[in-house]
Order: structure tokens, then sequence, then C-alpha cells
């Protein structure tokens, strides 16, 4: 990696936390200048534009986020139990996440109105995250592991919604309830589709 894609990079990282706090209206530029040490020029020279900067910090945040929920998920014996440890990553895994929350969340509402290239990222990064989760669910479905009359669709619809509303609560009211809560649900919920004898 060049010097210069090496500071390009670290822009890109410190600048997740910052749009993943303040969005994107509420970034200024001299947030950025603070986070990365550089003046305007420095941050330029890399990055066309904020819109681009933000676009490529909040595809940093996504993937670090997926990571995170990912970890462990593949050694799990089977498909509801790889659901499950999505679920227990989302709500007790937050070492190495950015700052700020869930990225998707953060830019899903900061873009609503606003920002179209963002909202395409988190319309495209919901659809990874559900896809992610209905093939988990199919897979279950075909080794006879979850029952047959479950609809992947749904289910993956289903536990979005749930942690993700549930996160929204939480930090509304700064509070880990909501989550936890959240995964006690599902984890009954998921153990009421398991298929008998797996």
């Amino acid at each position: 990696m060049s010097k210069g894609q090496e500071t390009r990079q670290e822009i890109v990282q410190k600048a997740a936390a910052l749009f993943n706090r303040k969005g994107y209206e509420g970034t200024a530029l001299s947030d950025l200048m603070e986070a990365t040490g550089l003046q305007k020029g420095g941050i330029y020279r890399h990055f066309d534009s904020k819109e681009e900067l933000a676009g490529e910090a909040f595809d940093y945040a996504w993937q670090t986020a997926m990571k995170v929920r990912q970890a462990g998920v593949e050694e799990c014996a089977n498909s509801l139990d790889q659901l499950k440890q999505m679920v227990r990553n989302f709500v007790e895994r937050r070492e190495g996440l950015i700052p700020g929350g869930c990225p998707l969340l953060n830019t899903a509402i900061d873009s609503d109105d606003g920002n179209a290239m963002l909202r395409a990222k988190a319309r495209k990064a919901m659809k990874q995250w559900l896809d992610r989760i209905r093939t988990f669910a199919e897979q279950g479905i075909e080794r006879s592991e979850i029952k047959s009359s479950v609809d992947p669709e749904k289910l993956a619809t289903l536990i979005v919604g749930t942690l993700e509303g549930s996160l929204m609560i939480g930090r509304l009211n700064h509070t880990e309830e909501p989550l936890r809560t959240a995964q006690q649900h599902l984890d009954s919920y998921l153990e009421q589709l398991r298929q008998a004898g797996s």
C-alpha cells in the first residue's frame, strides 16, 4: 500500500466515526480536519468531495459492522445456531465497531430525505444483511434444521426489524434493556422454528 493509499484509508477510518455519530449534514469540514489532522487541501487531495468521503466512510463502517456480526457464525453447527449467533453478536459485541451505533440505522435515517448516494448505499447494505439471514434460513430448511413452513424472507425482515428497532429504542432511552429483550425474544422464537430431531 502506497503512502497516499495509507493516508486515504486513515482519513476514511477517522471520518467514519464522525459521519456515524453526526451524520452527513452534521459533519463539518472543520470536524474532518480536526479528526484527521489535515487541512482542507490534504483531505481533498484524496477525495473529490465530502460526499465521496462519506460514501467510503459508510462502506468502511458497514464492512466493520458486518465482520463483527459474522464472528463465529460459520463455526456454528446448524443454521438456527448461526442465526442465533448473529443476534448475539448484534446485541453483545461492541469491540471493534465504529463509535456511534449501527451505521446502517444511522445512515438510513440521516439520508432518508437527503443524500441519494448514501441512501442507495444504506439500501444496498440492508439488502446484503437481509440476504445473508435469508440464506441461512433457506439452508436450514434444505437441511431439515428449520421447519419447512418458515418463510425465509419474512424471517430475515423480522430479525433485522427487531434488532434495529430495539437498538433505536435503547439509544433514545440510554439503556441496553430493549436489545436484551429482543435477543431473548428472538432466541425463543428461533427455537420454535427448529425442525424436530435437528
